[in-house]
């Protein structure tokens, strides 16, 4: 039976995918960083939910170890972990933004660094990172998120290059809107690390909190990315990138048909 390990699988994405692919009998190990969460994954039937924070180091590896001890192979690793930290880039202190770096970027990079090796060993693996459709595009608003998710992409593109020789695939996942509580969280980050009060971008903050619960457009459920990690799973050779949701094939499409100019105007518009 093949075998996953998922990251931040405390609500949304990670959650809803986890619970897809048990019911497609797939052996899922998910992990979450709080042990109320690891105890809600236990009650939904996940009997090897573990405790993981990525930005601790040691916890990877005890995951790993874990893993390995049961099953003698992992055959999926999806760094599925992060959060959004929403404000301009002139309010967002250095501070925060390597906050955001710890968890989406370096978190995800020391996780993918300690799984490559059991991959190599062998013989095989994937290894799937979540991206967004802000690592193609950028948004205002957003910089912190949208730095983090270009570094993924970096990272990403040139694992690939040097993975060329092995049977170990890397596929990046540049999701759009789906249902989860991220914007909810990344107001929540705004209100804590930003001081609205005292910003040249504060009526712009003011209508995104009291937009907050408005309707996304082409928002999709979570479901959409389990299925396309399904996908990943079944492939004999996945694909370097999946785009997931209308707003990501949009978004892509237009990036590389127009000019930067061009499309910083349409952009400004989205904000």
């Amino acid at each position: 039976m093949t075998n996953i390990v998922i990251t931040g699988c405390s609500t949304g994405i990670g959650l809803e995918t986890a619970k897809y692919l048990k019911d497609k009998f797939v052996k899922v190990y998910p992990t979450a960083r709080d042990v109320k969460d690891v105890e809600m994954l236990r009650s939904l039937g996940f009997e090897y939910a573990m405790q993981l924070d990525v930005t601790n180091y040691g916890q990877i590896a005890e995951v790993i170890d874990a893993v390995m001890q049961i099953e003698g192979k992992i055959d999926v690793w999806f760094n599925n972990a992060g959060f959004g930290q929403a404000g301009a880039i002139e309010d967002i202190k250095t501070e925060i933004l390597r906050e955001q770096f710890e968890t989406n970027v370096f978190g995800l990079h020391e996780c993918t660094r300690q799984i490559i090796p059991v991959m190599r060993k062998q013989g095989y693996g994937k290894i799937i990172q979540h991206s967004s459709v802000l690592g193609l595009i950028s948004l205002f608003g957003r910089g912190a998120y949208n730095a983090s998710k270009y570094a993924i992409e970096g990272l990403t593109d040139t694992l690939r290059l040097e993975l060329h020789d092995t049977d170990i695939y890397v596929s990046l996942l540049n999701t759009g809107p789906i249902t989860s509580n991220f914007r909810k969280t990344a107001m929540k980050k705004l209100l804590e690390n930003v001081n609205i009060e005292h910003s040249v971008h504060k009526k712009m903050y003011e209508k995104n909190l009291a937009g907050k619960h408005k309707k996304v457009p082409f928002n999709e459920e979570a479901t959409s990315v389990a299925v396309v990690v399904h996908k990943i799973i079944l492939a004999k050779h996945p694909k370097p990138r999946y785009y997931i949701t209308k707003a990501t094939y949009l978004l892509g499409t237009i990036k590389r048909l127009v000019s930067t100019t061009l499309l910083d105007k349409l952009l400004q518009k989205l904000g």
